[in-house]
């Protein structure tokens, strides 16, 4: 029961898609600085091999960056057989790679969704579906191979902001992840989901102009995430202490979604 054991992913093999910022970069930092070798995607090549570099050294374990575009089978694919090359076996896969679309009801483009669901829900199902052999090939009864999908309270929550294709992709995302866990579970892969709420990131700062205040006072635990948080929760749902943890969303986000109450009077 020593928190070493409990916690451990030391030499494990983990792939980060949209690992070089936000969130992202939050649980690759995490799974670096504990022992993990971590391979990173982006679309833009020079920001991502400069963060892989800089994360490499940091923490003085490899990240290697694969840039690609995963909002197409094409890029997939591409993807998939760079890291099978260098690779007989991954033991996580964190589906991180996203996309928001603002604009009005009145307005909003055949572009602004499909863009959106096909980064944030299309690409989680074939990646999952791509990488199932890598991660079999280090799953055991002992110690499954594990996939987090992240989502957002935006799937949980009606948004407060007019972005209906990036709401109704995340609530896509939560169920796909009970469907997947449902059928992948029997094979010693577990996949769950996390739903973030307010975290500082390329998304929500051209939202805020990244002048996170105003929404810190209105969180229950008055501040927004941190890459703590973040990779704390990926290192339990990768560990031995989350191997009992199943098809679950788990929300971080302060308490928003769980502790907001409706205001009758």
């Amino acid at each position: 029961m020593k928190i070493d054991n409990l916690f451990n992913i030391q030499d494990k093999v983990a792939v980060v898609t949209g690992g070089s910022r936000g969130i992202g970069e939050m649980i690759t930092a995490g799974f670096l600085a504990n022992g993990t070798k971590v391979y990173i995607s982006a679309r833009k090549a020079p920001a991502l091999i400069d963060k892989a570099k800089e994360l490499s050294d940091k923490y003085n374990q490899e990240c290697i960056p694969i840039p690609c575009d995963l909002s197409s089978m094409e890029g997939i694919e591409e993807f998939i057989n760079e890291i099978q090359n260098k690779e007989k076996g991954i033991d996580f896969l964190i589906n991180n790679a996203g996309a928001a679309w603002g604009e009005s009801l009145e307005s909003f483009s055949e572009n602004g969704w499909d863009k959106v669901m096909d980064l944030n829900v299309k690409s989680i199902f074939f990646l999952t579906q791509k990488f199932k052999n890598l991660l079999l090939n280090n799953a055991s009864e002992e110690d499954p191979s594990r996939v987090i999908n992240i989502g957002s309270i935006d799937g949980l929550n009606v948004p407060s902001m007019e972005t209906y294709s990036y709401g109704a992709s995340k609530a896509a995302v939560h169920h796909l992840t009970r469907v997947l866990a449902a059928k992948l579970v029997k094979e010693n892969i577990l996949v769950n989901a996390i739903a973030p709420g307010p975290y500082p990131s390329a998304m929500l700062g051209s939202a805020v102009n990244h002048d996170y205040s105003e929404i810190a006072k209105r969180n229950p635990r008055k501040r927004v995430g941190t890459p703590e948080d973040m990779a704390g929760l990926a290192i339990f749902l990768c560990s031995r202490a989350g191997a009992y943890t199943v098809g679950e969303t788990i929300t971080s986000d302060g308490g928003i979604v769980k502790t907001s109450s409706h205001n009758l009077s």
